[in-house]
């Protein structure tokens, strides 16, 4: 850590104690340095690239902690619930929880951008993952904080299914299959303010409904069609079981 001033080496020091690591880890601490930087405190070498090392360290931790806890959960749950875990509001919730603000080297407009702090410890939490990672090759070093934050959120989410991100699940799915996004057609079906049924939602690609749901409200009714197109393109669905819908 020499290259590093001795105050910000103390600072890194407490920043791992707080997340629980052992004194004497093996961590890169230049790379933890620069996953704390944001671009308006230096251009040239910030956190940004770091990020992208990072949301794949942090999905791949999700979907660990998820298959080694829950085994008996539908690929749907996997990808519904890790999609919640990952998300940048928890990332943020996360990184507050630890204080993150207070490691994170910002300057210029950006100090003052209350609005953009969230996005900005989100980032910053990802960057922290890759330092880690990339300091072992492994998730040794990210996945003893993170895995408490998923058990809980994990259980939360559990015990109140509407809060799994459907949604997110079905995009990253047809995405990844055809680069395309679904288009969601909503039509409100009873004006009752208060119907359990008021909204009636469907989720199209490529000229096909690939699922339907009714709901509270748009966003429920949303949540139901994407889960029934998502189980279907899965294979969870008894009705379909391919895991490609041939479009």
């Amino acid at each position: 850590m020499s290259s590093i001033p001795p105050q910000r080496q103390k600072q890194l020091q407490k920043l791992l104690q707080k997340l629980g690591l052992p004194e004497g880890v093996l961590a890169n601490w230049s790379l933890l340095d620069l996953a704390l930087t944001h671009s308006s405190a230096c251009a040239s070498a910030n956190y940004e690239k770091l990020e992208f090392v990072g949301d794949a360290a942090i999905r791949l931790a999700a979907a660990e902690f998820l298959w080694q806890t829950y085994p008996n959960f539908e690929v749907g749950e996997f990808a519904a619930i890790r999609s919640v875990l990952v998300s940048d509001r928890i990332l943020a919730q996360i990184a507050r929880s630890y204080g993150l603000e207070r490691y994170l080297l910002v300057a210029g407009s950006a100090t003052g951008d209350k609005a953009g702090m969230a996005s900005r410890l989100a980032d910053a939490l990802e960057a922290i993952a890759a330092a880690l990672y990339l300091s072992t090759y492994t998730l040794e070093l990210v996945r003893p904080w993170l895995d408490s934050h998923f058990q809980t959120l994990t259980e939360e989410i559990r015990a109140c299914p509407a809060r799994q991100n459907y949604k997110a699940a079905l995009q990253e799915w047809t995405q990844a299959q055809y680069k395309l996004l679904p288009e969601y057609r909503v039509v409100e079906i009873n004006p009752i303010h208060g119907s359990s049924e008021r909204f009636s939602a469907e989720v199209w690609l490529q000229n096909r409904c690939l699922g339907k749901g009714k709901g509270r409200s748009i966003k429920t009714a949303e949540q139901e069609a994407a889960r029934t197109a998502f189980q279907t393109a899965t294979g969870e669905s008894s009705e379909f079981g391919s895991r490609n819908l041939q479009l």
